[in-house]
């Protein structure tokens, strides 16, 4: 294992997850729903602390590892979760609230994103997370940044895709997507960008201009 790997694995243990997040991770191991890693979770709490957040909206529930991280960093935020898999859904509503988050502070919105997102309401969000549909993922950025409040974040977990982003070979559309929402987004005036290595890649994007 080289040293930049050691780090990498030394990110992720020691992250202490809570029983919640725990449970949440092995039902999504269970049914093969690729969850954040622990690394991006806590770097996606801490984001969300930062920015105070009230209002979050999420693309994609799955089993709710995300949503229980952002929800960790800010207890006092409501969360809007969009996802196509109802029975997920469900499950990721009981973990919420099994870890202490009122049920008036989650709604659940069952359906495909790329027909639900067009009628959610812009620049009402200071954080959004986009984790779903890899091969729409620049559609749904551009969809988070005309939600998100002006000094909002758009964060945008496996962003290195599975490692094959910093490899020009790799050409499929998942991968060139991803690898095109980067380089556009790295010299963008209406956003702040990072990209942060841990896990599969989590990209930050502040939106700095309406």
């Amino acid at each position: 294992m080289s040293e930049k790997e050691s780090n990498w694995k030394f990110a992720e243990d020691i992250v202490s997850e809570s029983e919640a997040i725990a449970r949440a991770r092995e039902h999504s191991l269970e049914l093969g729903v690729e969850a954040i890693s622990p690394a991006i979770g806590a770097q996606i709490g801490v984001i969300a602390a930062a920015s105070r957040a009230t209002s979050i909206i999420e693309i994609g529930t799955g089993l709710g590892v995300s949503g229980l991280y952002l929800l960790g960093g800010a207890p006092n935020a409501t969360l809007t979760t969009i996802d196509v898999e109802v029975d997920h859904q469900q499950f990721a509503r009981d973990a919420y609230i099994s870890a202490g988050t009122a049920p008036a502070r989650i709604r659940l919105i069952p359906g495909r994103a790329n027909q639900v997102l067009p009628r959610m309401n812009e620049a009402s969000y200071d954080v959004v997370l986009v984790d779903a549909d890899p091969e729409h993922v620049i559609e749904y950025v551009e969809h988070g940044l005309r939600l998100a409040r002006l000094g909002g974040t758009v964060l945008v977990p496996h962003a290195l895709w599975r490692g094959r982003v910093a490899d020009p070979v790799k050409r499929d559309r998942a991968t060139t997507d991803f690898r095109l929402l980067l380089t556009e987004v790295s010299t963008s005036g209406a956003v702040r960008s990072a990209l942060s290595p841990a896990g599969d890649g989590l990209l930050q994007l502040t939106k700095v201009t309406a």
